[in-house]
């Protein structure tokens, strides 16, 4: 077992100072109270209840973690509205009641997860410390059930907000998607979801073009006018929320769940909880040679023209080849 941290090729944000990141690791079968005892026995600060579906870990070292049920409509009490118009009121102590039942039901089919504030990469060790607590406590993760499409995702805070450096972290990424999933061993259960579709091939053609050297502008509309949705493998509408709110306001996505922050929303990671042989190295280290790939000029731009000149067959190539690449550091 490899919890090998890997180094980014760049290690500061567009101010100068250490990137960082943010993680969400979702699973099932161990119990909110119990998780943010996990946080809180690494990170110190203090456990605020949010009630059945929600719980804080307020004031760490690094600022608020939550832990969660990863359902908006039970999180934010919208089934009540529903309940209303059916003519049916509830009193404190039903809604409580209730709350918990809803809780006990769903965690069977959505997971809890941890939604942790950014923190500087050299914490990731500590995280995963966290990580192998709720391992040991009985947490499982996605290959433990065919319902379980559970996953990690991690936001890492950009180098840039110039297209200079965006453009080639995109064309890495998508050369490179078939690697990722091949060596993250990427479970069916999440790949036939909705939320992690991969690009699309007119999308991707496009984006190798040789002449491809957009602006900041004509970057982004590229993406919305292909991907006109949070749900894919490397969502960059946080970032492009950022850097242009206009444009992506003006575009038909989901605006309500996009959460504007300067971060590259990998998605795509299986969570391997309940193997004590995963850490979350392994996705992050999976994602640092799409950066390596990205920064390196000669190498990227040989990969395009393959790609472009029999694009089946490199994919297949890319596969074989970067997926061993990048189990290097499992």
């Amino acid at each position: 077992m490899s919890s090998r941290f890997r180094e980014l090729p760049w290690p500061d944000d567009p101010d100068g100072r250490p990137r960082r990141i943010g993680v969400e690791i979702e699973m099932g079968d161990v119990a909110l109270d119990v998780m943010a005892a996990a946080v809180r026995a690494e990170f110190g600060g203090r456990i605020e209840s949010g009630g059945a579906f929600v719980t804080y870990v307020r004031e760490t070292e690094y600022g608020d973690f939550s832990v969660e049920l990863d359902a908006s409509v039970l999180r934010d009490h919208r089934y009540r509205e529903h309940l209303r118009r059916l003519g049916v009121e509830l009193d404190a102590r039903d809604q409580e009641s209730l709350d918990r039942w809803l809780a006990d039901a769903a965690a069977r089919l959505v997971p809890y997860e941890i939604v942790a504030p950014p923190v500087p990469m050299t914490v990731l060790p500590r995280l995963d410390r966290v990580r192998g607590t709720l391992q040991r406590q009985g947490a499982q993760g996605t290959q433990a059930s065919l319902l379980y499409a559970f996953g990690l995702q991690l936001n890492i805070e950009a180098h840039s907000l110039d297209a200079d450096w965006l453009t080639p972290l995109l064309q890495a990424f998508v050369l490179l998607y078939e690697a990722l999933v091949k060596a993250g061993n990427i479970d069916l259960a999440r790949r036939l979801t909705p939320f992690i579709k991969p690009f699309p091939g007119s999308y991707v053609r496009h984006l190798l073009q040789p002449a491809y050297r957009p602006g900041i502008g004509e970057l982004i509309d590229d993406y919305l006018e292909h991907n006109p949705t949070r749900n894919r493998p490397l969502d960059m509408l946080p970032l492009f929320a950022v850097i242009d709110a206009q444009r992506v306001r003006s575009a038909p996505v989901e605006h309500e769940l996009i959460k504007p922050r300067p971060a590259l929303h990998y998605r795509l990671p299986n969570c391997e909880i309940d193997d004590p042989e995963w850490t979350l190295a392994r996705p992050f280290n999976a994602w640092a040679e799409v950066e390596h790939l990205a920064a390196d000029t000669d190498r990227l731009q040989d990969a395009r023209a393959e790609y472009l000149r029999r694009p089946a067959q490199a994919l297949g190539q890319f596969a074989d080849q970067w997926a061993q690449r990048i189990r290097d550091w499992f």
